[in-house]
């Protein structure tokens, strides 16, 4: 990127008509295709293609705003997370319902193990609960022939039973649950302005790091050596993605920050900020910033690298995802 990549047109994806809270890329699958799923204030997330940016499917049920959308690890299933209280996971090829996972509060945070076809799913918001779901112990709403008929006649599934980890140690809603590479370690973003690192095998907690200001994003990156990029006030933080609580690096900028992301081999990362429609990208090392891309109309809630790194996509309270190439080699659309 910089002085040496010349600047490409974003790709601008519409169909949202509220704000953006969250993006996410599935892995690299094996026919070299990834896709995007997008979560909005509208309640409807969406599924793209994540090369290209297009439309493939709007997973429709949910009654109030969706606050994060991820992906299994073989794009099989989606998982989201919403204000009507309940996280839903969908079939991701036919756009079904498979579950609906209910809360006694606004879900915030969703997450799947990095497995095919996970059983598991953890989720997190302002029932202050890190919760992880069993879904091998429900039937899922396509087959719950045989549950009992709630009273407006439709078939009701059995829910998926569900345990909690650390009772009574959040002190704020629960923004952001990432599940690690190390299927046993859950980590938890908090409005407590905590990063906690959670151990399934004694559901308790690992490690815990007190940040400067609330949390924007916390994210996993896909590198083989991944980190978790944080967002915090006017400050982004960089931990280790496989050992609980080491802080690798944190920078100060003068900007606050909503949403940051790591480019592990360029040793580049870029921020969203609350104050502006500006999407900057900073040096790693030096801290130095080194472009300033405009196309947005809003502040950007949420970024993320693709999966191989070539591009990443921005969300925006203008209600657009956009798409910026990260590489100076011909790529996807750009070709």
């Amino acid at each position: 990127m910089g002085s040496e990549t010349p600047k490409a047109v974003p790709l601008t994806c519409h169909g949202h008509s509220r704000p953006i809270t969250h993006l996410s890329f599935s892995p690299v699958l094996d026919d070299e295709q990834y896709y995007l799923i997008s979560a909005c204030k509208d309640n409807n997330p969406m599924l793209r293609d994540g090369v290209t940016g297009d439309w493939i499917g709007t997973f429709i049920g949910h009654k109030g705003a969706v606050w994060q959308a991820r992906l299994s690890a073989d794009a099989s299933l989606a998982a989201t997370a919403s204000a009507d209280f309940s996280a839903k996971i969908w079939d991701s090829h036919t756009g079904e319902c498979l579950h609906t996972l209910t809360h006694s509060h606004i879900v915030r945070a969703v997450a799947f193990p990095s497995q095919p076809r996970p059983q598991l799913v953890a989720t997190g918001g302002f029932e202050k609960k890190l919760r992880i779901f069993d879904l091998s112990r429900s039937t899922s709403s396509s087959s719950a022939s045989s549950s009992p008929t709630s009273p407006d006649g439709n078939v009701s599934p059995p829910p998926a039973p569900s345990f909690e980890i650390g009772p009574g140690i959040h002190g704020g809603p629960i923004k952001s649950v990432i599940w690690s590479t190390d299927l046993n370690i859950l980590i938890t973003a908090a409005d407590d302005k905590m990063i906690r690192w959670w151990d399934l095998r004694a559901r308790s907690c690992a490690a815990k790091f007190e940040l400067d200001g609330m949390v924007g994003t916390c994210e996993l990156d896909a590198s083989s050596n991944p980190s978790l990029s944080v967002a915090a006030g006017k400050s982004a933080y960089f931990f280790s993605g496989t050992q609980p609580g080491q802080l690798i690096k944190k920078i100060t900028t003068s900007k606050d920050i909503a949403a940051v992301a790591l480019h592990a081999e360029q040793r580049k990362f870029v921020t969203g900020g609350v104050g502006d429609t500006w999407v900057r990208v900073y040096d790693f090392e030096d801290e130095s910033e080194l472009e300033l891309q405009k196309g947005h109309h809003g502040p950007i809630w949420t970024i993320n690298f693709s999966p191989d790194g070539k591009m990443y996509a921005t969300g925006s309270e203008d209600g657009t995802v956009k798409l910026w190439k990260f590489c100076s080699d011909p790529y996807g659309l750009w070709r």
